[in-house]
């Protein structure tokens, strides 16, 4: 898993799935996922690509999100955006996934989160980077080949 937040009511998981086109140079390194968000009544799942980029960015919200700040994840709009607001409650962050592009839909959960929660990402975060497939370099915009 690469976030897994949870508390009794309502839950965010973002879980890498496998290689996304496995021998397929251009998207040999990359992977498919799935975004798995309860709250309250609502219960939904997206499937999602991830690039090897999405983990710096990964990393870049988790840094904001440790200094106080309001971060967006995939906001590219090649996936679902993944929106993290902290709340005005202490240990309560609230999530948006937004789909525009595919389903048009949105949801917006709040949910207690433990006090090293972004930490815990982190290691996370390095786990998926210790298995992630990387044995393809992009050596000039749209050229790949396999890496030696």
């Amino acid at each position: 898993d690469l976030i897994h937040l949870a508390d009794e009511e309502s839950s965010l998981l973002v879980r890498v799935l496998g290689r996304h086109m496995s021998g397929v140079l251009a998207w040999h390194d990359f992977v498919d996922a799935e975004i798995v968000v309860v709250g309250g009544f609502v219960q939904g799942r997206l499937e999602v690509c991830l690039a090897p980029d999405d983990l710096d960015c990964w990393s870049e919200v988790l840094d904001g999100l440790a200094a106080g700040r309001d971060a967006s994840w995939m906001d590219d709009g090649r996936n679902p955006e993944i929106r993290f607001e902290p709340s005005d409650q202490a240990g309560v962050v609230v999530v948006a996934v937004e789909d525009h592009a595919g389903s048009g839909t949105s949801v917006r959960v709040a949910m207690r989160v433990s006090e090293g929660w972004v930490s815990e990402h982190h290691e996370q975060l390095q786990c998926v980077r210790a298995a992630w497939p990387q044995e393809v370099v992009e050596t000039s915009p749209g050229t790949y080949e396999w890496r030696r």
